[in-house]
């Protein structure tokens, strides 16, 4: 979860932040030996890293909320003072303050260079250095806090887990404890119940329970395997990305995994990335990556032929993987893994057609979005003007990149969020946030302008003249990561699958074994009109087969006894059926020939649910 920049923070974030010192100041209370890292604010609250005698637990928390309360209670002021760096340094080693002196340190060999954005803000200039008291707790830090103590809001911690210090292993380990922080104790219990049904909704859960996919020791951390049901979901989603571009004119393509390391020099992505990247070294000594993104591949794709004005705009896509080299404590579920599944899609094209090209990718970013019922937010990505130096290409051509894409926005949404600082290093983008069914709000799709890639590796076109001209590249994912839209997805419908993509719309549940037979047949009549139909062969009960399918949250389910099946054990459109609705407890009574109908008319629409 990222840190939030000081220079970003809003009323609540200062709070948070301020919480973030009380709980510091807890903590020294009730360890006077402890080393204190870093405390940044994050979405919905704070956590702050330190060096203990020993782990945490759940009756510490007890007592350090207990703590943090009467801090809040004798309203202390919260105040600031600035101290030379060489004084600073002095200081902080005196009071044994290893981590801070190690930043300080490193603030007056390099500046801000080296530092995390969650560091630098701890910090002030290469001369001078900004301190906080509260009582008699004093940390390194720039703020901005509120003006006291009590000013504080509602705060409950919430977990503590490994951290290395400043995210290298070769570092002393930590322990980060993570807490929420509102302005109101209301808020705080409205979030703590989304927090309770998030975790009914636990895409890993909900995951194991339906079999959709598992992780293996053997195979590695964050590297999912997709069971048969997990991956008939993942290519019904793909199909239907596939299905809204195929009429925008793109065209499939396929790279391989692995490239050399000068392509990824040439792109710009080895200077910023080669940490991140798995790399491979052949018999010849020869240094490989496999990739970590696709679009220098692409690239390499549309450079093999001359492409005249005729036939601009190129547009490649292509579904597959990549490889990112995630420190295993970050993995988490679906949501952070190893292998990535990206729906990527290139758009090579002149200036004057971004706006239309860009429009096409909108629009199918919001009928994608809205078959699930997700609600759309936009936020125009720029760079960060105070640190150029994190960016490729010149200041003109940002300011014209930017501008045209803000042009986009402003005619498409009234309202929408500016994010300075988000734009990836070669270029602005618009990202989409999607609030889902229980108030959560992530960033999925994007639409990214590039023209630093293309000018990299020579890319161009001959104009109606016979000039060469530089070409632009538009970047766009609609899931973006499969893995990452798939848990997003699975919580936001609480697995509970539209019937267009539902691994099995329909479950047969014989109740005994003469009705196999006949269950048999009424399963092969679904599967011949295009329809997925399982059918439970078990020999346990009917109460537990139906908990079964239940469980399975398959969205029709048939009992099969001796009322249901014909005499004949044939069936035909006009024979009757009670049908179990999800979530309805009667079953409705409707004939095969109205269920067949209703749920093609269900797959065929993509509506939300049954």
């Amino acid at each position: 979860m990222a840190a939030k920049k000081p220079a970003d923070y809003d009323e609540l974030d200062r709070m948070r932040h301020s919480a973030a010192h009380l709980l510091a100041a807890a903590i020294m209370r009730m360890f006077p030996d402890a080393k204190l890292g870093v405390g940044p604010v994050i979405e919905n609250g704070f956590y702050y890293d330190m060096q203990l005698p020993r782990p945490l637990t759940t009756d510490d928390f007890k007592a350090l909320e207990k703590t943090i309360a009467a801090l809040k209670a004798e309203n202390l002021d919260f105040r600031r003072e600035e101290m030379p760096l060489d004084d600073a340094i002095a200081f902080f080693k005196e009071r044994g303050q290893d981590f801070k002196v190690d930043l300080l340190t490193d603030l007056k060999k390099h500046g801000t260079t080296n530092l995390k954005d969650e560091e630098a803000q701890d910090l002030g200039d290469a001369a001078t250095a900004s301190l906080y008291w509260t009582g008699d707790f004093v940390d390194l830090c720039r703020g901005p806090h509120v003006e006291r103590s009590g000013q504080v809001g509602a705060i409950k911690l919430k977990s503590v887990s490994g951290a290395f210090w400043r995210g290298k292993a070769e570092n002393a380990q930590l322990q980060r404890v993570y807490g929420w922080a509102f302005a109101t104790q209301e808020e705080l219990d409205a979030h703590l119940k989304m927090l309770e049904e998030a975790e009914k909704r636990d895409h890993r859960r909900i995951g194991k329970e339906q079999g959709l996919f598992t992780f293996s020791d053997l195979v590695g951390p964050g590297l999912p395997l997709w069971t048969p049901r997990g991956t008939l979901l993942r290519e019904l989603l793909n199909d239907y990305v596939w299905e809204l571009r195929k009429v925008h004119g793109y065209q499939k393509v396929a790279i391989p995994h692995i490239t050399k390391k000068e392509l990824y020099e040439t792109s710009g992505h080895w200077a910023k990335y080669a940490e991140d990247l798995f790399k491979i070294e052949t018999r010849d000594k020869h240094l490989f990556a496999m990739k970590p993104m696709n679009c220098p591949h692409h690239t390499q794709i549309f450079a093999a032929e001359p492409k005249s004005y005729r036939q601009m705009p190129v547009r490649y896509c292509e579904t597959t993987m990549v490889y990112r080299d995630e420190q295993t404590g970050e993995l988490s579920g679906l949501s952070r893994v190893l292998s990535i599944t990206q729906d990527d899609a290139h758009v090579f094209c002149r200036m004057g057609q971004v706006r239309e090209e860009a429009e096409k990718i909108w629009d199918i970013i919001s009928k994608f979005y809205g078959t699930f019922g997700f609600e759309l937010s936009v936020r125009l990505s720029r760079r960060d003007p105070n640190h150029p130096e994190k960016y490729l290409g010149a200041p003109e051509d940002w300011e014209k990149a930017e501008a045209s894409l803000r042009e986009i926005v402003e005619a498409r949404v009234k309202d929408w969020a500016d994010g300075p600082g988000e734009a990836a290093f070669y270029g602005p983008k618009i990202d989409f946030m999607a609030k889902d069914s229980i108030g959560r709000v992530w960033q999925v799709a994007t639409i990214q302008l590039d023209f630093n890639q293309p000018r990299s590796f020579g890319l161009e076109y001959t104009n109606e003249k016979g000039e060469k001209e530089p070409v632009l590249m538009i970047h766009c994912a609609i899931m973006g990561a499969i893995e990452r839209f798939m848990s997003v997805m699975i919580e936001h419908t609480g697995g509970l699958f539209p019937t267009w993509l539902a691994p099995e719309q329909l479950a047969l549940l014989p109740v005994a074994e003469r009705h196999l037979e006949p269950a048999a047949k009424l399963r092969d009549r679904f599967v011949a009109e295009g329809l997925r139909a399982w059918l439970d062969a078990s020999d346990e009960s009917v109460g537990k087969k139906v908990r079964g399918a239940e469980k399975m949250r398959i969205p029709y389910g048939l009992v099969l006894g001796d009322k249901e099946v014909p005499e004949s054990g044939e069936w035909s459109d006009d024979t009757k059926l009670a049908v179990r609705v999800r979530g309805s407890k009667d079953a409705v009574e409707m004939t095969l020939g109205e269920l067949v109908a209703r749920v093609k008319e269900e797959t065929a629409s993509r509506k939300l649910a049954p």
